[in-house]
């Protein structure tokens, strides 16, 4: 259980940590801080290069503890919350990301709670320090925090778009 534990979190706290990486720099494929910017903008989003370092350096923090397997419950608070803005950024196009839907965040959002309610297994950081087992309820707060501080983000940083009047051609209705 503890390799299934291991393989897990190694896979997607590095995944995430990567995402991460690609928002704020050109590494690992990705557009520099300005495309970075330029996506959350893009998306909607207020703040520019501030909320692109912020949503960047959440994802590298939270997936390199997830992959460590340090402060597993935190880790998993803020992967869950980045994961929940992609989600709602992603909602619109429904669940398949062939459709460029949720699917993915969906994934790590549960894939992060499942390891707060699992714990780090013996090969963390967390079980060196003698901080596991976190009792059941670390995880249900995790959630809890998370899809709370997504959503709250998404309410807080998303620009309401005005409706646009219909054109009508003349002559038209």
């Amino acid at each position: 259980m503890d390799t299934g534990i291991l393989i897990l979190r190694l896979l997607v706290g590095l995944l995430v940590a990567g995402h991460g990486v690609q928002k704020i720099s050109s590494h690992l494929g990705g557009r520099g801080l300005e495309g970075g910017t330029e996506e959350f903008r893009a998306d909607g989003f207020r703040g520019g290069v501030l909320t692109a370092l912020a949503a960047g350096g959440g994802q590298i923090g939270s997936g390199l503890l997830l992959a460590a397997g340090l402060l597993t419950p935190l880790a998993a608070t803020g992967a869950i919350g980045v994961m929940t803005v992609a989600l709602t950024v992603k909602w619109r196009h429904g669940l398949w990301v062939q459709n460029d839907g949720y699917e993915y965040p969906l994934v790590l959002i549960g894939t992060a709670a499942a390891l707060a309610a699992t714990g780090p297994g013996a090969w963390s950081l967390d079980a060196v320090l003698g901080l596991t087992p976190y009792p059941l309820w670390w995880a249900a707060l995790a959630l809890a925090a998370g899809l709370g501080s997504g959503l709250l983000t998404r309410l807080v940083l998303h620009r309401q778009t005005a409706a646009v009047p219909h054109a009508t051609a003349p002559g038209g209705h």
